[in-house]
């Protein structure tokens, strides 16, 4: 009898755990899915199956050389050097042209098919000759795209190269280890205005196969290309997201006003646009498309590796008018003002990095930086290269190699490291750029975040639970109260420590007019502001001869708890986080140390690399 009690009551005891435990864990993480870890990448890449890499030096590097590349194998470069990364990537998406897709590398291999075209038959013969030859071939082909005209109609070609890059990509796919993800670039430039696109698919090649890429021959109008995509997830069932490139050489036309029609934006284009394009491009080597000085006058770390000279072919030069449709923080600001129109932000997008290097390469760091084209990997005199532009014929302005980007990453909060994942927390914009450096940073937005939350050890657990992070919406403002943020930033393990902690605002007026403001939350070294609000610079250890530097400076961590003094709960506004390095030296300084040689350059010896967090975005109720 006692016996039968005892076993009743271990029994009862037993079963009251159970249910205690269905409904509290001890595990602090037991119920949670929110991202543990940032996953660092490069969604931009091009290798030799893209005509402008393989016209520039890249002979032979194909899509399965830089997915090996990027997960840490050695590859022999052009240049006969042994390149490899100083970390793994975590993932990569090749990104080769649309046009003229694997095009070379058949006419490289003596394709029959191609070489009975005349219009193959002839680039093959200039392909075979000196550097001028293919300089000539590789200007017809960019004419061609410009021009929207597709000389040579060979739908093979396409269908043959897409199968490759579908079938590698599945092949160096490794879940939870590498992603390697599909994609290519819509490579529309009318006029040469740059308006490019990568086109990322979620699926394997058994999906994204069912379709070729979809290229400026089709079309030029970004809205035909989002038919297309909408088009593929119906036809398969998959998932297909687009990412703008740079602005920066688009001549005003990336984050214009009015569609391809010229006719003002509509709601209708709004919803489109921002459901296919969920984050865009804002540091590349093709220059930093944060801002602009002339754009953010206040900002006084605005002018950071300006590309701002003309269009992509150089046939169109820069005026001010075009700046406000070409950066990033401009764009979300206008955005904004379409939304007060419209009802919809058409340009309501998150922050990410790419290399858009055409190497085969993701290389950017700047003691490792491999170059955009081939023909430009390290040599004594890379640096002094004139011409970065296709061509001479109608050129009005010109680049030099010195003034390419060692930029740049796209760093991604996701669950793990797998193709659904990381679409979705590119899809929710849960991601960030940088500039090269792996800088973690954690950014939240709600309405009770205490002064020192951020300190907790469980500070991210806080930051879902009581607000969103990077990417997020605020709304419903409780009355008399402003929204508060929380953002820390720790240094690239292997880098550089931090100078300081910023948060951007902007913001649509009561008066209808476009604001931004600049505030520092959190730096190093115990400065004073001084009467203005001016931070003191955090001074340089920099010894650009000898390309060193020491952290003997700056901070390895920063965080803090900010609230909006100048909130206005009537007025649209976003926040986003940047976050500035200590002064560490230029590719170019590497370039001249190891090479013992002095470049001709006007390029700084040092420069203060960066991090740009996506938005949080507030949104006035109603009643507001």
């Amino acid at each position: 009898m006692i016996k039968t009690t005892l076993s009743v009551l271990i029994s009862a005891t037993l079963l009251s755990s159970v249910a205690q435990a269905e409904e509290i864990s001890y595990s602090p993480m037991a119920g949670k899915d929110h991202p543990q870890q940032v996953f660092w990448g490069d969604t931009h890449l091009h290798t030799s199956y893209s005509f402008d890499a393989a016209m520039m030096g890249n002979k032979g590097l194909a899509p399965a050389d830089a997915y090996r590349f990027a997960r840490g194998e050695e590859i022999r470069a052009h240049n006969g050097m042994i390149a490899k990364l100083n970390r793994p990537l975590d993932f990569l998406m090749v990104s080769d042209h649309a046009e003229y897709l694997g095009l070379i590398p058949m006419v490289s291999a003596g394709n029959e098919e191609i070489l009975s075209d005349p219009v193959g038959a002839r680039w093959a013969e200039l392909l075979n000759g000196g550097p001028d030859e293919q300089l000539k071939a590789l200007l017809e082909m960019n004419i061609d795209i410009a021009k929207n005209h597709k000389s040579m109609v060979n739908a093979s070609v396409e269908r043959t190269a897409w199968d490759e890059i579908t079938r590698a990509a599945d092949e160096y796919n490794d879940p939870g280890k590498f992603t390697a993800l599909i994609g290519y670039e819509w490579t529309t430039m009318p006029g040469g205005d740059n308006l490019h696109r990568v086109v990322m698919f979620a699926d394997d090649a058994s999906k994204a196969g069912q379709v070729i890429p979809f290229s400026a021959f089709d079309s030029e109008d970004p809205e035909d290309l989002w038919n297309y995509l909408q088009a593929y997830e119906e036809k398969t069932g998959g998932r297909v997201l687009a990412i703008p490139h740079n602005g920066n050489v688009s001549n005003g036309q990336m984050f214009a006003l009015t569609d391809r029609k010229g006719q003002p934006l509509t709601r209708a284009y709004a919803e489109t646009r921002s459901r296919w394009e969920p984050v865009a491009e804002v540091t590349q080597i093709k220059g930093d498309g944060e801002t602009h000085p002339r754009l953010s006058p206040d900002d006084e770390f605005a002018d950071f590796e300006r590309w701002d000279k003309g269009n992509l072919t150089a046939t169109a030069v820069k005026t001010d008018a075009m700046l406000p449709f070409e950066y990033a923080r401009s764009a979300l600001k206008l955005g904004l003002e379409q939304e007060a129109k419209l009802g919809v932000n058409p340009f309501k997008f998150g922050m990410i990095g790419s290399t858009d290097a055409h190497t085969s390469l993701s290389a950017v760091e700047e003691n490792n930086f491999w170059g955009k084209f081939s023909l430009f990997e390290p040599s004594a005199k890379r640096g002094e290269i004139a011409g970065y532009t296709v061509g001479k014929q109608g050129k009005v302005y010109g680049l030099t190699i010195d003034e390419s980007v060692a930029s740049g990453y796209a760093a991604v909060w996701a669950t793990e490291n797998t193709r659904e994942a990381l679409f979705d927390a590119i899809k929710r914009k849960e991601t960030y750029a940088t500039t090269g450096p792996r800088i973690s940073v954690r950014f939240f937005g709600g309405w009770d975040f205490a002064t020192d939350e951020v300190d907790y050890p469980d500070y991210v657990s806080r930051g879902y639970a009581k607000g969103v992070p990077m990417g997020g919406d605020l709304t419903q403002a409780p009355t008399g109260q402003a929204p508060s943020f929380m953002a820390a930033a720790s240094r690239d393990p292997e880098g550089a420590n931090l100078d300081r902690v910023q948060i951007v605002k902007g913001w649509h007026d009561r008066n209808g007019s476009l604001q931004e403001k600049v505030f520092d939350i959190a730096w190093s070294d115990n400065r004073v502001a001084d009467a203005s609000g001016k931070l003191p610079a955090v001074g340089s250890t920099v010894d650009s001869d000898a390309a060193t530097w020491t952290n003997s400076i700056g901070s390895a961590e920063l965080s803090s708890v900010w609230s909006d003094p100048e909130f206005d709960p009537s007025e649209r506004a976003f926040y986003y986080v940047r976050v500035l390095q200590i002064p560490t030296p230029r590719w170019t300084a590497y370039d001249e140390k190891h090479f013992d040689t002095q470049l001709n350059s006007d390029m700084p010896g040092a420069i203060q690399e960066r991090a740009y967090t996506s938005p949080i975005w507030y949104t006035p109720s109603a009643e507001n």
